[in-house]
């Protein structure tokens, strides 16, 4: 009993803190998104009127709330390969024993994660601009024309993925570094006396070991990916042609700049059923190929 007792204090403060900060600002918020709680209801509770799921059915029903799920889902298909293969292919480079001042490298690929992302956006921007920015004037030098790279609906999603990428790979590739480092060398002299190749140790071993790793990452970066807003809300506000308004811009604009809380609530529930459904499912394919 005493065990019991001493077990309950130390988890006790955590469990407080979870329940305070996390627990009641979600039932909160899924209370919220069963109202329509608007401007009118913030100066006046009894303003506030319970609605049930019409918010769900005007969201569903909403054409911007589609093009902003096929914008963020453009990001996330896009931007999470590309993030985990640079993360991997950095993580291989800086564990390869020919590799030198890794610690260097380690930090200076890692920077960007810890850097503000609307700082760095905003470099980014001028980098990208028409007219000066630095990677226009390098297409000149080699006699292509200029490209809107933020300004042209075909090219802004492409831009903000290829920023975004930039600057979360680093997290990753730390995570990838550990796990790395975690697999026995044993294996891979191993393979060596068998005459495997380079690409055959990688496969058949690097690969398998690293699984559970590439199921965690695949998951935490799908979350963060879902969650695409300072990028667009920086660098095209949204735009050009509402090309990169994302479902968290949307709950934005809805939340902060009309005060349709009620509503905003729901879109941000719809988005993370979507995330719960993709994150079990990425749980299940995992299971049935025996990565867990």
């Amino acid at each position: 009993m005493k065990l019991h007792l001493a077990a309950w204090g130390f988890v006790g403060p955590a469990l407080i803190a979870i329940a305070v900060f996390f627990v009641l600002p979600v039932l909160a918020a899924l209370a919220l998104s069963l109202t329509d709680f608007d401007l009118y209801a913030l100066a006046d509770l009894n303003n506030l009127r319970f609605v049930a799921l019409d918010n769900y059915l005007a969201l569903l029903k909403k054409p911007l709330f589609w093009l902003a799920l096929g914008n963020t889902a453009y990001f996330v298909v896009l931007g999470v390969p590309l993030s985990i293969a640079a993360s991997l292919a950095c993580a291989l480079l800086l564990h390869s024993k020919l590799a030198h001042f890794k610690p260097f490298f380690r930090t200076a690929l890692f920077a960007p994660v810890v850097t503000t992302v609307v700082a760095v956006a905003v470099i980014w921007r001028y980098l990208f601009h028409v007219r000066y920015g630095l990677l226009n004037y390098a297409l000149g030098g080699l006699g292509i024309e200029p490209i809107d790279w933020l300004g042209d609906p075909h090219w802004s999603m492409p831009t903000i993925i290829l920023f975004a990428v930039w600057k979360n790979f680093g997290y990753n590739m730390i995570i990838f570094l550990a796990s790395l480092q975690s697999i026995p060398e044993e294996l891979y002299e191993a393979a060596r006396l068998d005459g495997a190749s380079v690409p055959q140790q990688f496969w058949h071993i690097t690969t398998p070991m690293l699984g559970p790793t590439l199921l965690m990452v695949g998951i935490l970066t799908m979350a963060g990916y879902f969650q695409m807003f300072a990028e667009p809300y920086v660098m095209t506000q949204g735009g050009p042609l509402q090309s990169t308004y994302s479902v968290l811009y949307l709950m934005y604009d809805e939340g902060f700049k009309w005060w349709n809380l009620g509503f905003a609530s729901a879109v941000a529930f719809v988005l993370f059923a979507l995330m719960f459904a993709l994150t079990n499912g990425l749980l299940w394919f995992a299971r049935r190929k025996g990565a867990l």
